[in-house]
């Protein structure tokens, strides 16, 4: 029997040594919300969980379905952060973007051949 949403739910908030008070807080959530979710007597909205994600890095696949790693990785969440940002820019300041890192590739690239 696989485990569900709600106990993946309650998985990281002990995996992060928090009570049910301060999971709850760091979320926007009540106490009762919380215990709610953990006995399996409410459903955990999309809204949750991508809070529960954002606040805790927690893997979304992995919430949602219980396949990979709990937690993203820190290079993952970089590179969110970084497409996030590129997305926001007109496409001639993305370009630029594009060159720049093509220019540190080349950098590095020569670093490790030395």
């Amino acid at each position: 029997m696989s485990i569900t949403v709600n106990q993946r739910v309650k998985q990281v908030r002990t995996e992060l040594n928090l009570s049910q008070a301060k999971f709850a807080k760091a979320i926007s959530i009540s106490n009762s919300h919380i215990a709610g979710i953990e006995l399996e007597h409410r459903k955990v909205n999309d809204r949750i969980i991508r809070l529960i994600c954002i606040t805790f890095n927690v893997n979304e696949n992995w919430l949602n379905t219980g396949e990979g790693e709990m937690f993203k990785s820190p290079a993952d969440t970089k590179f969110e952060m970084a497409m996030t940002i590129f997305k926001e820019l007109n496409p001639e300041y993305q370009e630029f973007v594009l060159k720049q890192i093509d220019e540190l590739l080349k950098i590095q690239n020569n670093r490790k051949n030395k």
